[in-house]
């Protein structure tokens, strides 16, 4: 069964816009994610903070 041109306009031209349609999505998404981005910023750094805390405690610092 010969599709003519169809494979080449799926592969050449749907494929691409597919793929930049994903892109876009996906690059929309997590720029209005940036508040999660510091919360877990500061989630790391308090969670660094408690372990040099528990540190000193253990060495007698």
């Amino acid at each position: 069964m010969d599709l003519g041109g169809a494979n080449w306009a799926i592969i050449n031209i749907v494929g691409p816009l597919l793929l930049l349609l994903v892109l876009g999505w996906a690059f929309l998404r997590n720029r209005k994610a940036r508040g999660g981005i510091d919360r877990t910023e500061r989630s790391t750094r308090d969670a660094y903070d408690a372990e040099e805390r528990e540190r000193r405690d253990r060495d007698g610092i």
